[in-house]
């Protein structure tokens, strides 16, 4: 045999070796199928679902054998389930508000603290600030990664008049999403009830609450702008914005290789761009609903907004730095972004 067919017969035989690994290689990344969960309505315009399918499609989109199978509205996991899922494994991918898992970690109250975002574009550059980078090392210390950044402004709902001032809510039968917002609330003078998220609608209906703090997108998909007659907004001055990004289990990261990796954290880029780009607009869609239900619309002055702040101060704020490490520091990290 010639050196030359001797030649070409190797570089047929390694052609061969390559194309098979290569074959291989596809075959097992084409396995790969991610469970992405999140608590919010399907195929109803919510934007936090809308977020995790341009996820899905993208990582799909990349070509690197990656498919991510969504399941909304709480139909995999729990809303509150979701944390320990992804910490052990059993969750690869989730929106989820953060502050769901402050029991476990109590530095994730932080991100649903009254008055630290006070508007969409503030929170834009908290993302780059101190503050979520420390967010962001307890997250990934805990067994998770961050996607997409998000914060979600909110307000409060509420039946028989307005509420702009803590004096307001005095005698008031309110609702909290969180335990930062229910020591402010408490501390203004309202008791506090907690029927579950699925059941707000049904307790203003039969008056088990006559209030309730939440994101505008919940507002607008639990449609309460059937049983309120007042919505005060987010404005200049929002007190009320809670952090929900998509996030991923790092067990999970870790299973993916190189290519599927980059496909993913491009994917939860592409996610937050969409968001961020649409967040006002989002915003002004669910006032409008309400608007459009002849309920009345108001937003807090600066006034009003410096004295809930002033209650803050002696009631979340205070309690959070006296039980969480670090506590103080966190609020002032986040204060210090102009």
């Amino acid at each position: 045999m010639t050196i030359k067919k001797l030649t070409t017969l190797l570089a047929g035989a390694v052609a061969v070796i390559a194309l098979s690994a290569s074959v291989q290689d596809q075959a097992r990344a084409a396995d790969v199928t991610l469970r992405a969960s999140h608590q919010f309505p399907g195929g109803k315009h919510d934007i936090r679902d809308d977020m995790v399918l341009m996820v899905a499609k993208a990582a799909k989109d990349a070509g690197v054998g990656l498919n991510v199978q969504v399941y909304p509205g709480a139909s995999l996991f729990k809303a509150k389930e979701q944390w320990n899922a992804m910490v052990n494994g059993q969750l690869d991918i989730s929106l989820f508000p953060l502050d769901y898992a402050s029991g476990k970690v109590p530095a994730f109250g932080a991100t649903l603290m009254p008055g630290l975002i006070r508007s969409q574009a503030r929170a834009k550059r908290i993302n780059a600030s101190p503050f979520m980078k420390e967010i962001r090392a307890e997250i990934e210390k805990n067994g998770v990664i961050v996607l997409s950044d998000a914060w979600f402004a909110g307000g409060v709902a509420s039946k028989n008049g307005c509420v702009t001032k803590p004096a307001d809510l005095k005698g008031r039968k309110l609702r909290s999403a969180g335990i930062t917002f229910a020591d402010m609330w408490k501390a203004a003078g309202a008791s506090i009830v907690s029927p579950p998220s699925n059941e707000i609608y049904n307790a203003f209906q039969s008056g088990v609450i006559n209030s309730t703090d939440t994101s505008l997108g919940s507002f607008q998909s639990m449609r309460l702008y059937e049983v309120t007659d007042c919505l005060t907004a987010p404005g200049d001055n929002a007190l009320w914005f809670m952090y929900e990004p998509v996030l991923m289990s790092k067990k999970s990261f870790n299973k993916l290789d190189k290519k599927q990796q980059d496909a993913i954290i491009d994917a939860g880029k592409k996610a937050q761009a969409f968001y961020e780009s649409k967040a006002d607009a989002i915003n002004d869609e669910a006032i409008n609903a309400f608007k459009d239900h002849k309920v009345k619309v108001v937003t807090l002055s600066d006034a009003d907004y410096k004295e809930w702040i002033d209650v803050a101060k002696k009631s979340s704020y205070a309690d959070f730095a006296k039980k969480v490490p670090n506590g103080q520091k966190l609020i002032d990290d986040a204060l210090a972004v102009k």
